[in-house]
């Protein structure tokens, strides 16, 4: 990038300018760095050193450390906020680590492995500002970032970069939502329901080299999500289920597996009708999610479905459970006076190489208005804008009909979003 870009990137830090420490703080925001000690931080995981020099936290890497990265995490977690700092990369690569956690590291459990969300940040390259999974989804199934951001809007953000300079960092996490900021450039926005809460950390990369700076580090916490509602549940000692009602209530019941209770559903295909669980309210902006096992037939997870006197009971969506590449893929299933829509989008490619042949998967949707995404195992099945959605309705559980069906299913849960989170979402 040439000096003048530079320029103009080092402007978009704000009132900081040249120096390293920025008093001034916006409204609702508070510092998680003084400028001046480590006070709140510590270092998890290898050897990297960190200190702060002129108002900056810099860390440098540890020729030492060998397959272990290194994070100056939070001693606090957090988990709905907007955060904002300025970052600078001399060497390596680096990110901020949100939401995430520690373990012990398997070749030497005495250390340990931070896990979780990560802001990428490199010294020269367009993945700065995406979303990897550290220790977790990053570099599985032919996938390195959890977002699918397009090519055009990576451009956009990484032509404000200034290499080996200042730039901004802005991350927004509300529920599933998770949005970043490379110099005010939107970069990844995704949806994602793998973890809700958790430590900030700063990384230092291991390998040959690394040292990157972090300063003017502020964050503006948001109300809690809502707590998820669990449809499973355990009443002393006895499962049932709660908030649902069953269709085919005798194909239905809970059955210890291996130590676990798990709902099993097992169909004839002479029965024409689908057995189903359906939630006994309706939900319009939601996350949902559930685990299961196919052991022969077809399945899936509905939502915004409408009961309808039709043998399948249930006109809506499906989040496909198949056996198949189709795990995960949106299909549309007719009404009584509708039709329906079919495939409404799929992902064959990335269904074979997300699903586990046997054992269990587990399904998501995130539906906030007209956008709806899918994820199988936490890989993106799609990301899509649909208008002609349905905008709310009910929840269920298939075993389909006219076919041998056994399913298992375990926790199924949804997590409605309150209004007052959209507009961030939406942002």
């Amino acid at each position: 990038m040439n000096n003048v870009k530079c320029f103009l990137a080092a402007c978009l830090v704000g009132a900081a300018g040249c120096h390293s420490f920025n008093s001034v703080v916006e409204d609702g925001f508070t510092r998680l760095f003084d400028g001046e000690t480590l006070n709140g931080w510590r270092v998890r995981g290898g050897g990297a050193t960190y200190a702060v020099e002129d108002g900056e936290i810099v860390g440098r890497f540890d020729p030492n450390t060998k397959g272990l990265n290194t994070f100056l995490c939070t001693e606090r977690e957090y988990e709905n906020f907007i955060i904002k700092l300025d970052f600078k990369i001399i060497s390596g690569n680096s990110g901020l680590q949100f939401r995430s956690a520690g373990r012990p590291w398997k070749p030497n459990p005495s250390k340990e492995q931070i896990y979780g969300y990560q802001v990428e940040m490199c010294v020269d390259s367009d993945r700065t500002g995406r979303i990897y999974d550290e220790n977790g989804r990053g570099y599985k199934c032919g996938m390195i970032f959890l977002d699918t951001t397009p090519a055009d809007r990576l451009a956009s953000a990484y032509a404000t970069f200034c290499k080996q300079g200042w730039n901004t960092l802005e991350l927004q996490c509300v529920g599933p939502s998770i949005k970043t900021w490379i110099n005010g450039k939107k970069v990844a926005d995704i949806m994602d329901d793998a973890r809700g809460k958790g430590v900030f950390g700063l990384q230092i990369h291991c390998g040959n080299s690394g040292e990157a700076h972090w300063r003017n580090i502020r964050i503006k916490e948001l109300p809690p999500s809502p707590p998820w509602k669990k449809f499973f549940v355990n009443d002393n000692g006895k499962w049932r289920t709660d908030g649902t009602h069953f269709v085919l209530p005798q194909n239905w019941k809970f059955v210890d597996l291996n130590g676990e209770q798990v709902l099993k559903g097992v169909q004839n295909k002479d029965q024409k009708k689908d057995g189903l669980v359906i939630t006994d309210a309706d939900y319009d902006n939601f996350v949902a999610r559930v685990t299961w096992r196919i052991n022969g037939g077809n399945s899936a997870l509905y939502f915004r479905a409408a009961e309808e006197d039709i043998p399948w009971t249930l006109k809506g969506f499906q989040n496909e459970i198949a056996g198949n590449e189709k795990d995960g893929a949106l299909w549309h299933t007719q009404g009584k006076t509708s039709k329906g829509r079919g495939w409404v989008a799929k992902n064959d490619e990335l269904g074979r190489k997300a699903r586990h042949a046997t054992g269990w998967n587990t399904v998501s949707t995130v539906a906030v208005g007209d956008r709806i995404v899918n994820r199988l195992n936490g890989f993106e099945m799609f990301d899509i804008v649909d208008p002609l959605a349905e905008k709310a309705g009910k929840l269920g559980l298939q075993l389909h009909g006219s076919s041998s069906t056994e399913m298992w299913f375990k926790d199924f849960e949804v997590m409605p979003i309150p209004p007052d989170f959209l507009e961030l979402m939406q942002r």
